[in-house]
């Protein structure tokens, strides 16, 4: 249930807060005080969208804040699911900057709106005069229904069952414009992947080639200069090699002197054999290096087909061609398979179809066995509402299933004998459709876990008695539920456990919406002003003081 409700710079309004009732609050006020404004507030609680222009202060930031006692609600799992800190007292805050940003937060952390709906749809239920159009709905009908029926259980499993069949489905379509695409493709696919396996493509192999290739093409370069290389080391006139020979005795001769001269030998005797193995390496070389016409043509004609397959895949490196070849042989393969996974699909769909069906018929079944239960207890409370010949019908077709299930109601409704029941929207009257919405929400109350019910004006267009009996009927669900109820009825007015009064001041410069909450005299002056308006007569008071004395429950 709400605990608190703190409003600030939203509208008309500038600071707001109430403490409500746990069961049976009202709240009256003058046309345009500002009644209807909380209602939007608290939408924004619910995750309706909002923009600069609910401000009051342009320059200030908007701030709602609902304070709600969710322990006997079972939410603990919501609060799991959306990675949320879980309290028995959660608080929920919408803020809406001057810049338009809005900000949702439930117990200070930040959330989307969506997971703000989805805990709101749990909290709160708003009636407002734009649910006369939604009770024309025949998803909202169905929903009434499933509330009345308590089908949460079914409905649920239909709806898991709904969605594992819309996901294969979706899987089945998704592969078949898939294989549409392959087989298309799939002879080109394997003429471009038997290219690339016959190329017999080795990874280093370009590298190697380039270089071997670069090599055999400056044979006669490289085979004079390594020559000269060695005549240069070991067999001219300066020999290095013979020098090297030369100085290395010298310091041989004089290691023993000291080990500074030691080592200069040894580094030198060092170098000597190096260079001697140098040399012999680069006379190796020399000699194999061979200017190869049919070799340089075998390397030519194996790196053009490699630039050639880079220059066809688009890619620079043989481990590119590489990954390319393995996709293509996956397609190819794929497309080899494609007919059985597709196969396999089908069948699993057409069992998900089953299954699904078998869900519907269960959830249709346990819909249509409470269609005339329904029926006459709305009935029998518009009779007790002073619509004596109400008729309710509940029409019902199969369909195809859809993610309501696979029903379709319309509900048809008569208020005068003799008159055959039609749809909603062409028969009720702007009070017959308010005691039918009430109605309505009165049974919705009594099977679902709501634990706050706000009801907008709910009884327009009924007076005296009738009155009376929905003010007993409002505290009957205020046992069960909060009840929160805006209203322009004394007898409604009179029958809450707190009474609260939205009105404007004008004194200042821009008009702004108070609420106080009235007791005493202030209600009882209140309900007399409702009864006799702005000055009531002696008999006024007294009729006010008659309905607040007034026992509507035994």
């Amino acid at each position: 249930m709400l605990i608190s409700l703190r409003i600030q710079n939203y509208a008309l309004i500038r600071q707001l807060e109430i403490y409500p009732s746990a069961r049976m609050n009202i709240i009256t006020g003058e046309t345009g005080a500002g009644k209807s404004i909380m209602i939007g507030a608290v939408g924004l609680l619910l995750g309706n969208r909002a923009d600069t222009k609910v401000l009051y202060d342009k320059d200030q930031k908007c701030i709602i804040e609902g304070v709600f006692n969710i322990s006997e609600y079972n939410l603990e799992a919501f609060f799991v699911s959306n990675d949320l800190d879980y309290n028995t007292e959660t608080i929920i805050r919408r803020e809406i900057t001057p810049s338009g940003k809005s900000r949702a937060f439930i117990n200070d952390t930040p959330v989307l709106l969506d997971v703000m709906r989805g805990l709101g749809s749990h909290l709160m239920d708003i009636h407002s005069q734009s649910d006369s159009l939604l009770l024309g709905s025949e998803d909202y009908q169905l929903s009434v229904v499933d509330a009345f029926a308590q089908n949460q259980a079914l409905f649920e499993a239909y709806r898991t069952d709904f969605k594992n069949y819309k996901t294969l489905k979706s899987k089945l379509v998704k592969m078949e414009a898939e294989a549409e695409v392959i087989k298309k493709e799939a002879d080109y696919n394997h003429f471009l992947y038997e290219e690339l396996r016959e190329a017999n493509l080795q990874a280093e192999e370009q590298e190697s080639s380039e270089e071997e290739l670069a090599t055999l093409e400056h044979a006669g370069e490289i085979t004079s200069k390594l020559m000269e290389s060695i005549e240069m080391l070991q067999n001219g006139e300066f020999s290095v090699l013979e020098n090297l020979s030369a100085a290395q005795k010298l310091l041989g001769s004089l290691k023993n002197y000291s080990h500074i001269l030691t080592e200069f030998n040894e580094r030198l005797q060092s170098s000597l054999l190096e260079l001697k193995d140098l040399t012999n390496e680069i006379e190796k070389e020399s000699q194999k290096i061979d200017n190869d016409p049919d070799r340089i043509e075998e390397l030519q004609n194996r790196l053009s087909l490699i630039y050639r397959l880079e220059q066809k895949h688009q890619v620079s490196s043989i481990s590119q061609l590489l990954a390319k070849k393995d996709g293509l042989e996956e397609k190819v393969n794929k497309n080899l398979s494609l007919d059985e996974e597709i196969n396999a699909l089908k069948k699993q769909v057409d069992e998900s179809f089953a299954v699904l069906t078998k869900s519907g018929e269960k959830l249709s079944d346990a819909r249509v066995k409470h269609f005339n239960k329904i029926s006459e207890k709305i009935e029998d409370m518009l009779k007790n509402l002073g619509i004596p010949e109400a008729k309710l019908l509940i029409e019902h077709d199969h369909v195809p299933p859809n993610s309501s299930g696979m029903d379709e109601v319309r509900l048809k409704f008569s208020a005068n004998k003799g008159i055959k029941p039609m749809d909603l929207k062409s028969v009720a009257s702007g009070g017959e459709f308010s005691r039918l919405m009430f109605c309505v929400k009165y049974i919705i109350a009594s099977k679902k876990a709501l634990p706050t019910l706000i009801l907008d004006e709910i009884d327009t267009g009924i007076s005296g008695e009738i009155a009376i009996k929905m003010a007993l009927m409002m505290q009957q669900m205020s046992e069960q539920h909060q009840v929160i109820a805006i209203t322009h009825l004394p007898q409604i007015a009179s029958s809450g456990d707190y009474h609260y009064f939205v009105f404007k001041d004008n004194t200042a410069d821009k008009s702004v919406s108070l609420i106080k909450e009235l007791s005493g005299e202030e209600r009882i002056t209140e309900i007399a002003k409702m009864i006799g308006g702005d000055h009531p007569t002696d008999a006024a008071f007294e009729n006010a003081k008659e309905l607040l004395s007034k026992a509507y429950i035994n």
